[in-house]
Order: C-alpha cells, then sequence, then structure tokens
C-alpha cells in the first residue's frame, strides 16, 4: 500500500503547487522563448511559464517521505535513481536559466550539456558498480539470455545510452504534455517491474514520480499553462535510464522509450538527410511530432496516439521480462 499512497500523495501535493508555482513563474517572467524555426502557430505559446519542472520534481521530493522506513530499513537503490535525476534536472534548469535570462531559445552550448552530462551517467553507473546493482550483462527481453560484455566497453555504451535517453526525453518534449503523458506507462512499467521482483524500496521513486506527473499534466495538457523547460525534461530523462540501470536491463529502453527513440531517429535522419541533399527534406518538420502537426494533426491527437504506443510498447516489454526472475 506504501506505493499507492506515495502515488496519490505526490498527485495531491504536485496539484497544490502548481498553483503556487505557476504565478511566481509568471512574476519571475520565466516566459519561453519559441523556436524561429518551430511550427509558426507555436509563436502563440510565447511567454507561457517554463522551468515548470519543478511542479513534479517538487511533489516526488516531498512524497517520498512516505517511504522513510524503507529508506532506513531497506537498500537505496532508489535514492541513487532519485539523485541521478536530480542532477539531470540540474543541468536542465542551468540551461533554463540561461534562456530566460537571455529570452532566447537558446540555453548551455552543446559541448556543455555534453560534458555535464557524461560526468553524471559516469558517476551513477559507478555508483551502481560499487553497489552490486550493476552488471556487464546486456539482458534480451523475450528471449531471456543474457551477453556478457567486456566492462569497458559496457561503460562506453552505458554512458552513451544514458546520454541518448535523456536527450530523447528532452526532444520529445515539443508539444503540450507529450513528455509528461509519454513518460507516465513508462513510470507504471518501472513500478509494477520492480514489485514484481520484490523491489519495492526502488519502486517508491516512479511511485511518486507518477504522481507527481499526473498533477502536473492538469497543467501542461493543450493548452498548457506552464511547462516543464528542460529542467523537467532533463530530470524525466534521468528518471527512465535511472530506472532501466537500477533494474540492470538497458535493452529495455528500446521497448518502453520507443516514442523517445523514434524522435531522436527522426530529426537524425532529417538533419543527415538534409545535408546529404543540400535542402530536402524526409519529413515535413523534425521531429516526428511536427510532422504530424504540420500534416493537421492537432496536439490532442498526436499525445493520444503517441502515450496509446507507449502503453502497448510497455506491455510489450513487461511480457519480454516477465520470466526474467
Amino acid at each position: 500500500m506504501i506505493l499507492v499512497y506515495t502515488i496519490l500523495a505526490a498527485f495531491l501535493v504536485g496539484l497544490i503547487l502548481g498553483k503556487f508555482t505557476i504565478p511566481i513563474l509568471h512574476a519571475l517572467k520565466a516566459g519561453q522563448s519559441i523556436r524561429e524555426i518551430g511550427p509558426k502557430w507555436h509563436n502563440t505559446k510565447a511567454g507561457t511559464p517554463t522551468m515548470g519542472g519543478v511542479i513534479f520534481i517538487g511533489a516526488s521530493l516531498l512524497c517520498l517521505v512516505t517511504g522513510w522506513k524503507e529508506l532506513v530499513q531497506g537498500n537505496r537503490d532508489f535514492l541513487y535513481v532519485l539523485l541521478v535525476s536530480l542532477a539531470f534536472g540540474l543541468i536542465g534548469f542551468a540551461d533554463d536559466y540561461v534562456k530566460v535570462r537571455k529570452k532566447r531559445n537558446l540555453g548551455l552550448t552543446a559541448i556543455q550539456k555534453l560534458v555535464l552530462q557524461l560526468a553524471v551517467s559516469g558517476l551513477y553507473l559507478y555508483m551502481l558498480y560499487q553497489n552490486g546493482n550493476l552488471t556487464q550483462e546486456l539482458y534480451i527481453p523475450f528471449f531471456q539470455i543474457t551477453w556478457t560484455v567486456n566492462p569497458l566497453i559496457y561503460g562506453i555504451f552505458a554512458m552513451f545510452v544514458m546520454v541518448g535517453c535523456v536527450n530523447a526525453v528532452n526532444l520529445t518534449d515539443g508539444i503540450d504534455g507529450l513528455a509528461a503523458g509519454v513518460t507516465i506507462p513508462v513510470m507504471i512499467f518501472f513500478i509494477v517491474i520492480a514489485t514484481l521482483w520484490d523491489q519495492t524500496t526502488l519502486a517508491l521513486f516512479p511511485s511518486a514520480l507518477l504522481g507527481g506527473l499526473a498533477a502536473f499534466l492538469c497543467y501542461n495538457f493543450h493548452p498548457a499553462k506552464v511547462f516543464m523547460g528542460d529542467t523537467g525534461s532533463l530530470f524525466l530523462g534521468g528518471a527512465v535510464c535511472g530506472m532501466a540501470f537500477a533494474l540492470d536491463m538497458p535493452v529495455v529502453l528500446i521497448l518502453v522509450g520507443i516514442i523517445y527513440l523514434v524522435e531522436t531517429l527522426s530529426d537524425i535522419l532529417q538533419v543527415t538527410y538534409f545535408k546529404i541533399t543540400h535542402g530536402k527534406r524526409i519529413f515535413r518538420m523534425a521531429p516526428i511530432h511536427h510532422h504530424f502537426e504540420m500534416g493537421g494533426w492537432s496536439e490532442v491527437k498526436i499525445f493520444t496516439v503517441f502515450v496509446g504506443i507507449t502503453c502497448l510498447f510497455c506491455v510489450l516489454a513487461a511480457i519480454g521480462v516477465w520470466g526474467r526472475y
């Protein structure tokens, strides 16, 4: 029942935090600057408060105290996931701060973000390894097999996966509610699997985040009253990949993170094809949610379809890892 209480508490706290946070962000003039190359109709969103990720981050933090007994008596796995998520969230906060301060849609440089993200990823993986939670074995869902990988190669692979996942979630945050909506079933997946594998303590973090995200979605669903900003999206990216590695099954990210993956691949393909063909495009606009927008899909329809696809793939992922333990 502790997980249910944590979800409900985080939801209620998130609703309350949202009521206070959004006016404060307005007062601080923390408005979103819209990308010049984005859809023209997104210009109407200019000035909507950003950095709203503090709502579900704050709700998660406050409501994890409901599991203090598990924190003291059980393992501290969920604390590691919380810390890595916060670290990525701080990188996002720095990025948002620069954007708001300079009133433009560019924050930290790509190199600055990459270096910081690699450092955080490496430290997190080292902590998991030292705690005995991380192996050099890649578990393959459905086939119930594992591949033992050279430690150095695995470390490089793991850092690449973490940085890629974090930025993929960030890329998904392009229309109202999408990143939050897609991440909710992913958190449910991690709660279910961690519970089935008798890692209830580890399930505390996704439970708190689930409740916080549900509350945040009340303010972020179209038409959005607040955006999560990089503060929120990088925190979510850290939470997603952090949970996957804490459960020692990073390959499952291909399934549960299918939308993150497609969004990223669409952007990579668009840029690469554009450069090779000197101006031709595969999609009307990338990442792919903008392609559907340009094709006449409403933000609500994109949200519904993408979240539905994520739910389906999360169910498939659960089936795929069911027999591991």
